[in-house]
Formats: C-alpha cells, structure tokens, sequence
C-alpha cells in the first residue's frame, strides 16, 4: 500500500483530498502546516506528499518542497504540488522546487488520482524524462482548472 502525506492548511481541503484517497489503496496522513508536514515527511517517510504552495506560517509550500529534495531522507518522495495559481511562472517555480507533478485547483478526483498514478510508476515505465511532469491536457494550454503544467 503506497502512502500519501498531505500538506494542506485548509481543513476542509484536506478533508476533501482524504475523501477522494480513501477511495483509493492509500495510508493516508495529514499535516496543517509546512513545519510539520516537512517532519512528518521524516519520520513516515510517505511515497507521495500531496502539498499546498500557498500555505501561511514559517514558510510556504514551494519552500517545503525544497527542504524534502534537500534532505537525503525525503528527497526520493514524489511531491505534487496543489494551488490555484495556474501561469506558466508559477509551474516552473515548482518544478524549480523539485515538484514532480503541479495540479491546478479545483481539479477533480479523478484527475488527482490520475496523477499519482502516473508519479508512483517506476522511471523506466514513466519514459525518458524520468522527473517530467505529468503530460499536459489539450485544455491546459487555454488554462482550464484541474491541468497539470
């Protein structure tokens, strides 16, 4: 069973993200900030950490997503990054951060189940581009909500 730490200073929204994971085959864990969620991260060591870049606190979700690729224990966990700012600057700030997939708020569940299924799978079976993103829909290029930079 792959396990998910999700990183979310909204409770309603980690509530929402618990309910679509639970559908799933997940061991599903929360945190309501970056400091936690980044020691959380430690001691589980998850498989994917689903995190907010706008979170308020000590620092940001971009900034918690450094500190996991920095850190020789977490820097193998596959990070998505969740957020409604959806320009092509904000993208490349996460992929900057070491973001292995950036989604788009709202999105549905389907499309977040779609993109841990596609991070969880080995490199090989991902293709050449082992860290690339998720492939872009037709609908992110008019910048619809719910697309994957």
């Amino acid at each position: 069973m792959k396990s998910v730490l999700i990183i979310e200073d909204q409770a309603d929204i980690r509530r929402l993200l618990r309910l679509t994971l639970e559908l799933e085959d997940y061991a599903i864990h929360e945190a309501a900030s970056g400091p936690v969620g980044l020691a959380a991260a430690r001691e589980l060591r998850p498989d994917i950490v689903l995190l907010d870049v706008m979170m308020l606190g000590a620092f940001d979700g971009l900034e918690c997503c450094r500190r996991l690729k920095a850190d020789p224990a977490t820097r193998n966990v596959r990070v998505v990054m969740l957020t409604a700012r959806g320009h092509s600057h904000d993208c490349e700030a996460g992929l900057a951060a070491g973001a292995d997939a950036y989604l788009i708020k709202p999105f549905s569940p389907l499309q977040l189940i779609e993109v841990l299924r596609q991070i969880v799978q080995p490199p090989a079976a991902r293709g050449a581009h082992a860290r690339a993103m998720p492939a872009v829909p037709a609908e992110a290029a008019a910048g619809a909500s719910g697309a994957a930079c």
